[in-house]
């Protein structure tokens, strides 16, 4: 039986003694290196989390008003466990734990031993342990914030009762702060000089660690303007009062419908979840659409049942009415008259006509992972980089399946999704050479050059990479960066020079100009799979069950059936013989196949639940606030004559 529980040999009257935490080092502590004994007495969350993944950064900021309402008795230790090679690198680690403004201690965990131990298998996932040292929950996922907010009041009162629970301050000590004018870039765009096309323009940058925008000269050090007051929050308004939060992606509107919409550049405010536009002549910031809340929940079905994972809401007719979540990149689409938005915390791309204000889903059902076809039958993995070609074209920096995909839109609107470059969601690497053998790794940022080849942000290569589509050959322009997250084509050369790209060079808080060159590198320093332990499983009938308990208050919400669903399906299809597709249920038998050696089985869990009851007659009432759980989980099996023959998985487990 594969469980995500610790070993048997830990539980002690029927309770479960977390294991002990073991990586390389801390961080956020003063270099101090803590473990279980001297963290006794406090409530202590483990989150196990990655800093490529969309999931894991929502949970950071679901968990801070917790982390401050319970500062004396709850203790957060960020278990980092890498996917990506990249991020086994202490240095990019420490860079991420500064930039996503982490307040509690990190353990460094390149190994994976903490996550062996705790059987985690997925990013994020959430395990509680009491003030004695024992686990009681376990939370696949994001969206447990609600729930949390309830235990954490139970587990204080009992300990507080047992005198066990100790308050006062916690470990966490903040590090230095690096920076300079810039902290942390996101995206970059062009803006060309008004009326005089002699001039030579300036660049508009997202300041994302500072939660502003600013307008830079293109000696790339004169701050020309800045939009934003830099504290991190919501806020409409001129320069100086609107507010961001970790704002990314940026485009220019075409003049003709910049003058009709009343802004001339939309932006993606990925924390705050919304579309803002800029007006660059009065610098007045205003919401274009977006309510602000990750995953809107609707009355109704479409909560568990909608494949898109955008609730009706998401498509309202009033778009300040939608639900989106960490738009990432925006790009002005010629062909279909609208901004094209890289909807990072769905897996989808959507679409903003600023014109009706109309929202809608372009790409993508919602699973992750990488697949292509029709539009509405296509995966994508945090889409985070948007460029368009001169045939119309979307290509898409697809981050978390280390791949560069292609929208091709039709004449008549309509959307077929292809892949370029890349192989699957745990597949990465540097290799140059055929597309079809090329890896990338995390790219995050894409843009078309002048010959209509592709230049690709490698984001954790540290590189800028070719795309040849007349070759279908990969190459590498540029290496030693540190972690570019866009490269855009430098739009100031002199005519019959050769052009310059601009690459964001996040992690050392700059832009920088870098040459084209006259022959590419061809590099190979081979491909990878993230190196997660391969779950033994037997060929046959196999029982897959996913644990949830809805939270104290909370009553799951069977107005309209089950509320539950899982959909399953394999890397390679013919992984499994039968028990793939969607249906209701957390349980489900399979069969896996004997005549296949190894694979993935990809597995996504939903459960809505709602607050109450709280009539008579002990339903839920309409106006009753619903949640949503939701978790995907890849699973690398290798099949054996004595593997496992069930799987137990927790969307949230309670012990």
């Amino acid at each position: 039986m594969t469980s995500t529980a610790p070993t048997a040999s830990l539980r002690t009257q029927g309770r479960v003694r977390a294991s002990e935490l073991v990586g390389r080092g801390w961080l956020n502590t003063g270099g101090t290196q803590l473990d279980l004994e001297a963290l006794r007495g406090k409530i202590v969350l483990l989150d196990f989390w990655t800093f490529c993944c969309i999931n894991c950064l929502h949970v950071l900021d679901e968990l801070r008003p917790l982390e401050e309402q319970y500062s004396d008795v709850l203790v957060t230790v960020g278990v980092h466990s890498p996917k990506f090679e990249h991020e086994a690198d202490p240095v990019a680690l420490a860079a991420a734990v500064e930039r996503y403004e982490i307040h509690h201690p990190v353990l460094d965990d390149p190994e994976l031993d903490t996550w062996k131990a705790y059987a985690a298998r997925a990013w994020p996932t959430l395990v509680v342990i009491d003030p004695e040292g024992y686990i009681v929950a376990n939370l696949s996922g994001e969206g447990h914030a609600g729930g949390l907010a309830v235990l954490i009041p139970e587990l204080i009162a009992e300990h507080e009762a047992k005198g066990t629970l100790h308050r006062g301050d916690g470990p966490y000590i903040a590090p230095e702060a690096t920076a300079g004018t810039l902290r942390f870039p996101g995206k970059a765009l062009f803006l060309p000089a008004d009326g005089d096309q002699s001039a030579a323009g300036s660049w508009l940058v997202t300041d994302t660690g500072h939660h502003r925008l600013v307008r830079l000269a293109t000696d790339f050090e004169t701050v020309l303007d800045t939009y934003g007051s830099g504290t991190k929050g919501y806020n409409d308004g001129d320069s100086t009062a609107a507010q961001f939060n970790e704002p990314q992606g940026l485009t220019l509107l075409p003049a003709v419908v910049a003058e009709k919409a009343g802004y001339d550049v939309v932006i993606a405010d990925s924390v705050n979840h919304r579309l803002r536009g800029l007006n660059l002549s009065t610098g007045a910031v205003t919401t274009l659409a977006g309510n602000g809340v990750q995953r809107l929940l609707e009355a109704g079905p479409a909560r568990v049942d909608n494949d898109g994972a955008a609730t009706d809401g998401a498509l309202a007719s009033d778009p300040l009415q939608v639900a989106l979540s960490s738009p990432w990149d925006v790009v002005w689409s010629q062909k279909l008259s609208a901004v094209v938005v890289a909807m990072a915390g769905v897996h989808q791309i959507f679409s903003f006509d600023p014109a009706t204000g109309a929202v809608k889903i372009l790409a993508g059902n919602g699973l992750e992972g990488l697949l292509d076809g029709p539009a509405d039958q296509s995966w994508f993995a945090q889409s985070s980089g948007l460029a368009e070609d001169a045939e119309g074209n979307i290509w898409v920096a697809d981050s978390e399946t280390s791949a560069l995909r292609k929208l091709v839109i039709a004449d008549d609107q309509s959307v077929t999704v292809e892949t370029a470059v890349g192989k699957g969601l745990f597949d990465f690497g540097f290799r140059d050479g055929a597309a079809a053998e090329a890896r990338l790794q995390h790219p995050l940022g894409v843009t078309v050059l002048p010959d209509g080849s592709v230049a690709i942000a490698d984001t954790y290569n540290g590189a800028v990479r070719r795309f040849d589509p007349s070759t279908g050959t990969v190459s590498t322009l540029a290496r030693g960066l540190s972690e570019p997250s866009d490269v855009i084509v430098d739009h100031t050369h002199v005519a019959g020079e050769e052009p310059l790209l601009v690459v964001v060079e996040a992690n050392k808080h700059q832009l920088v100009y870098v040459p084209i060159p006259k022959e590419a590198q061809q590099v190979d320093e081979g491909a990878s799979q993230t190196q997660r332990p391969k779950s033994p499983v037997a060929a046959g009938p196999f029982d897959l069950t996913v644990r949830f308990k809805a939270p104290t208050g909370q009553k799951l919400d069977d107005r309209w059936g089950d509320p539950t669903q899982l959909k399953i399906s394999s890397t390679p299809p013919e992984l499994l013989v039968s028990g793939g597709g969607t249906s209701v249920g957390l349980k489900r038998t399979l069969e896996l196949s004997g005549d296949v050696p190894e694979g993935i089985l990809h597995i996504t869990a939903r459960a809505a639940a709602c607050d109450g009851p709280e009539n008579e007659d002990g339903e839920i009432p309409d106006h009753a606030a619903c949640h949503l759980y939701q978790q995907d989980w890849g699973i690398p099996v290798l099949l054996q004559s004595d593997g496992d023959t069930e799987l137990v998985l927790d969307l949230r487990g309670m012990d």
